[in-house]
């Protein structure tokens, strides 16, 4: 798909929009006397400078993202997580009451929840049994009104990859944009599919901080495309969409990759414990396997286990209500103690 062909996908009102400029859009420079931007110049109680406005392009942290993941500053957009890019591209892509989405339930709620917010339609084509896409049922349910298709891989609350040769096969076919959101790709054996955006310019790429980056309490996720879709949402966002102390204190923490590695294998070495142990209950018929920091666990009983396990302090999941997932709970991989009493209280829900 050409750069032409994704201007005529978006909404003409976002295409001709001439996007707010803000002071510090205006003037990118440094030490300064800032006048602009009708800030407090006395400071605040807080200190650390949050007196000014933060740096609206989050410059110095596109450049750190930029090294990590091996893509252009220019091709990354950072958004309040990535519940920002998925509405910003619903926006920027769907009329209201004539277009749509395509959605694969079970899926992340927020696609559908997002859609209703801004009155576009859902399309809903469910996983195989498998939990892996049905691309000619997937293609089948599109028409000329079909803008974004959302793939979640590994996919929520499955756990599992989808088949990168089926997510290719709709790169390919599908006239709209295919969203794939990665949030829990760290996790995986496979990787990332952002070596795939210089081919595919209708590809945009989630991912997020609050996963294996252990960062979930500051709200950031990211959207990776090519320069042009990537300058679509810029041009749409608020402003200052990104504080400064989210900046700094991810800046902070990204810095670290050899902590975040170290973590994010010792959550995997969990997961397998965990794994194998809920597969020794009598109470559990199966557990999913998983390429993320969770499990969905088919159990005999759901609510009964649910309410036992809420008696117990332990909060998880119940998916039962989801397609595909009758008599499942979702648990994430807590730490080595919390697992433990994990698997204590379902020891005992046995013995009940």
């Amino acid at each position: 798909m050409t750069n032409e062909n994704i201007s005529r996908l978006l909404r003409p009102n976002i295409r001709d929009l001439v996007p707010y400029c803000s002071a510090r859009a205006a003037y990118s420079g440094k030490d300064a006397i800032y006048l602009d931007a009708n800030e407090n110049s006395l400071g605040s109680a807080a200190g650390t400078n949050y007196n000014r406005y933060p740096d609206p392009t989050q410059s110095a942290l596109k450049e750190l993202i930029a090294g990590i993941k091996c893509v252009g500053k220019e091709s990354i957009f950072l958004g309040n997580g990535s519940d920002e890019p998925i509405d910003l591209l619903i926006r920027s892509f769907c009329e209201p009451g004539v277009d749509n989405i395509i959605i694969m339930p079970p899926t992340y709620g927020m696609y559908a929840v997002s859609a209703a917010i801004n009155n576009v339609a859902v399309r809903e084509v469910f996983l195989t049994s498998e939990f892996q896409v049905d691309t000619a049922r997937v293609l089948a349910a599109t028409n000329e009104h079909s803008k974004l298709l959302f793939i979640c891989s590994p996919n929520n609350p499955s756990g599992n990859l989808i088949d990168k040769d089926s997510i290719v096969t709709l790169l390919d076919h599908f006239k709209g944009v295919v969203v794939l959101d990665e949030a829990y790709i760290d996790f995986a054996a496979d990787h990332s599919m952002t070596g795939r955006l210089s081919k595919y310019n209708n590809l945009v790429i989630l991912q997020t901080c609050s996963k294996a980056w252990g960062l979930a309490g500051l709200r950031l996720g990211m959207a990776l495309a090519n320069p042009e879709l990537i300058a679509i949402l810029n041009k749409i966002k608020a402003p200052y969409n990104i504080n400064a102390a989210t900046q700094a204190i991810a800046l902070t923490a990204l810095a670290s990759p050899n902590f975040i590695n170290d973590q994010v294998q010792r959550i995997i070495c969990e997961r397998n414990r965990l794994s194998a142990a809920l597969a020794d209950c009598r109470c559990v018929i199966n557990v999913f396997p998983s390429d993320a920091n969770f499990l969905l666990v088919k159990v005999a009983y759901p609510k009964a286990l649910y309410t036992h396990l809420k008696t117990d302090g332990i909060i998880v999941r119940n998916r039962s209500n989801d397609p595909l997932c009758d008599g499942c709970l979702r648990i994430t991989v807590g730490d080595p103690t919390e697992n433990n009493l994990l698997i204590n209280s379902f020891k005992r829900y046995d013995e009940e």
